[in-house]
This record gives structure tokens, sequence and C-alpha cells, in this order.
């Protein structure tokens, strides 16, 4: 298997650990994390002793979402991602794509839908495994770090945790559309109507997680689980997987999630879409959120009230 650049990747007894792994940029999104992820995945489903896979990240959280930062300031060469996936100089290229976001550039929408249902796929991996995902979030997972909890299986979670989509407030569209299907139609208009997140322990009373415990608990709390699971059979862990999946399935996932990467480089392209790109390459992608969410009362940092 290739050097991960964004993840690790290990096994112990039955259980195949996948950990986001760029704790000094808050686990960011890069374009190698989804092909990573991919190949972990189907690593783990290909090996025979392993039962259940367990998704964590390292650090301070566990995920923020895409790593905006330079892209957003205009500068997504620099960035860390694998520039060699795309043919230097085409249209696909990062770099290329990052001038997109300015006013009176050229935008090609194929070609963001390209790229995008890309990653959509990567992150799907999680819910197309044979094996079970469990996730593990502590402290936040928010905007794109969703897509890959949503994904997983069952969610275990920090009760102080901070979780949402806070790009439905500008420039963005959750690409895996997975929120109605994991809580429900109504309370997902209820978040991505706003933009608010939840807690953990909000999390578990929606349905979007199914337990939580305190940060020095968590770990504990996890592992249990990781563990009962583990000692099913695998082949019964296979199908179960497969009955439970088709009914999301049957109910037009696939369409949704081509609306929602479609949808996501709109919102990229908006007049306030490029308001929020502009500000952001003036002031930085901090400030640009901040400004973001002050109308908001919560600065992007705290649950809703009421």
């Amino acid at each position: 298997m290739e050097t991960l650049k964004t993840l690790t990747y290990e096994v112990t007894g039955r259980i195949a650990r996948i950990t986001l792994n760029r704790p000094a940029r808050g686990n960011g999104i890069t374009f190698d994390m989804p092909r990573e992820l991919a190949a972990c995945v189907e690593r783990a489903n290909l090996h025979p002793e392993v039962r259940v896979i367990a998704l964590s990240g390292n650090g301070k959280g566990f995920c923020g979402g895409y790593d905006l930062v330079v892209s957003a300031e205009g500068n997504m060469a620099g960035g860390e991602e694998d520039e060699s996936a795309w043919p230097e100089g085409s249209p696909m290229d990062p770099a290329v794509q990052s001038a997109n976001h300015t006013p009176g550039e050229l935008w090609d929408p194929s070609i963001d839908y390209a790229m995008m249902s890309r990653n959509a796929r990567g992150f799907m991996s999680l819910f197309h495994s044979d094996k079970p995902v469990v996730c593990k979030v502590h402290r936040f997972c928010v905007a794109g770090g969703t897509d890959m909890a949503l994904c997983s299986d069952l969610l275990v979670i920090d009760e102080a945790a901070k979780i949402g989509y806070p790009p439905a407030r500008v420039w963005g569209v959750p690409t895996t559309a997975m929120w109605v299907h994991r809580i429900g139609l109504e309370k997902a208009k209820r978040l991505l109507f706003t933009g608010d997140c939840l807690s953990g322990k909000e999390a578990v009373e929606w349905g979007l997680a199914i337990e939580c415990a305190p940060l020095e608990e968590l770990d504990e709390r996890f592992e249990t689980l990781l563990g009962r699971i583990a000692r099913m059979p695998v082949n019964q862990l296979v199908m179960m997987k497969m009955l439970l999946n088709q009914s999301v399935m049957q109910q037009g996932l696939h369409t949704t999630q081509m609306l929602g990467v479609l949808f996501d480089g709109v919102a990229r392209h908006t007049p306030e879409g490029y308001a929020f790109a502009t500000r952001s390459a003036e002031a930085g992608f901090k400030q640009a959120v901040a400004e973001r969410d002050d109308p908001f009362g919560d600065t992007g940092n705290s649950t809703f009230k009421g």
C-alpha cells in the first residue's frame, strides 16, 4: 500500500483503525484524504481477520472540514494536497480550480462536479464498506468532516463536542447528503436552514449519534462498542449492513448526492459565495468565517440556543 499522507492505518485484533492524521490543521480535508480513506477501507474489507473498522481523528478534534485556508485565500497550489492527482496545468489541477473562486473568472461546473464527486465517493466508501464502521468524534466535527461521520454506520461522540454544517450559511452544500437519512427531514431542515451545530448530547437526543460520553470516558465507550461488534461473525455483519443499507439506497440517495455535489459548486459561485471568497482573500479565511457567523450570535463556536 502507498505511503499515507493524511491518515494512519493499523489492525489490532479484529479491529482495523483508520485515524485522520493532520493534527496541525485540525485534520482538514485535502484532495488526498478521500482517496486514502477509500484505500484503507478496501484494505480492511480484504483483511480476513477484521470484523469492524474504527474511524477517529488525531489531535485536538476529529475534523474541521476541508482545509480551505489556502484555497479560500487564493493559494491552493501551496497546500499539502497531492497535486499529481490531476495532470499539471489541466483545468482539474487544484491551482486552476482555486482561480475559479474569483468573480469574473471562468467556472466549469462539470469540472467542479468531477472533482467534488470524487471526494464524495471517497467518503461514501465508509457507507459502502462491507464491514461496519464506527466513528469516534471528539471536540469538533464540522463542515466536510460531517461527511465522514455521517457516512459511518455508528457514531460515538464527546458529549461537549460540536457537530454540524456551518457552511450552509454561505459557500457550501453537504455533498454526501446524509443528513435526512440520519436524523429525518424536519431536523435536517432545522440544521441546514440555519447552519447551527449540535452538542454531543444533542446529537444523541436527535438520533445522530448512538451514544455520548465525557471526553475522559469517550475512548472506553468507543472500545467497548467496537469489542462487542468484533465478537460477531463477519458474515453476519456483512449481511446485516447490506440489508439495512438497502433501505437508504431505495430512498434515492445516489440522486440526492448528485444534487448535493452540483449545488455545492453553485453555492461557491453565487454573489454571496463570491463575496465570501473575496473577503477571505482580503482578511483571511478565519476572519471571513467569523464575520459569516457573527449575525447568528455564535461565531461558529457554540450550539444553537432554544
